[in-house]
């Protein structure tokens, strides 16, 4: 073996799940400069999201019958060249200093999990004074990766346990929910993979269960996690969650979810 060969630095892919994301899908993939290879997998855009994501410079793939984010992700895995793959969506982006922490872990060869935090941004504002929902898996090492599994807030399957879960210290911007119009077509979707997930696991539906959980996360984002601080920006963010947690339970009831069920895109 040569020089050149160990001394190697370890490359990272970035990889994006789209649909119909002409309107950010540029600036994502702009944010992504730091990684040796983007990869844009979409499922069955109707505008020119694959044309800008081309002329953005990333690598396009079409996998155009939509069977949930897991089966999305995990056919992404089979376009990565890299020793590291780092997840992103299409409605994020990569601030510069979270890109340096990206390079440096992947430069550091460490066998472990990265996962990162988001700074909400929200009908135009961004929710700085709202606490974080948690960590969110992203950045894997390739040999360590198998697949990915559930509908919708899926889990990756790893082939060593016991791996260390590093956190990234600054966060990603999530450009979740722009318009009221954009997050109603949202609802839509996230209420049928979440009935669809509960299904599986043999829950049972309702209003009432709909109401307790709605209830509970109501209160979680706007009182516990500060949404109150961000204005009636917060207030619509933390409402339209609590409406999801609601209407999962309400289809998991009357839309036949028990029974099975076409998933929607987007």
């Amino acid at each position: 073996m040569n020089n050149d060969e160990t001394t190697k630095r370890p490359t990272v892919c970035v990889g994006i799940l789209a649909v119909n994301e002409a309107r950010r899908i540029a600036a994502c993939i702009a944010s992504a400069g730091f990684a040796d290879q983007i990869v844009v997998v979409d499922s069955g855009s109707t505008d020119d999201t694959r044309e800008r994501a081309a002329e953005a410079g990333a690598e396009v793939h079409l996998h155009a019958d939509w069977q949930g984010f897991a089966v999305q992700r995990t056919r992404l895995l089979e376009h990565v060249r890299c020793d590291h793959v780092f997840f992103l969506d299409a409605d994020e982006i990569v601030p510069p200093e979270l890109a340096t922490e990206i390079r440096a872990a992947v430069d550091s060869g460490e066998d472990a999990v990265w996962e990162v935090m988001w700074n909400q941004v929200a009908y135009g504002r961004p929710l700085t004074l709202m606490k974080s929902t948690g960590g969110i898996r992203r950045l894997f090492r390739m040999d360590n990766l198998e697949r990915f599994d559930g509908v919708v807030h899926e889990g990756a399957v790893l082939r060593r346990s016991g791996v260390p879960v590093r956190r990234f210290r600054h966060r990603l911007l999530h450009y979740s929910r722009e318009t009221v119009y954009g997050s109603l077509l949202k609802l839509a979707q996230y209420v049928q993979l979440g009935a669809a997930k509960r299904a599986e696991r043999g829950k049972r539906g309702g209003i009432l269960r709909g109401f307790a959980s709605a209830g509970a996360i109501f209160v979680k984002l706007y009182v516990i996690r500060r949404g109150w601080l961000c204005g009636p920006e917060g207030f619509l963010f933390c409402f339209f969650i609590a409406l999801e947690c609601f209407f999962r339970y309400v289809a998991l009831r009357y839309d036949g979810m028990e029974r099975g069920a076409p998933l929607a895109r987007r």
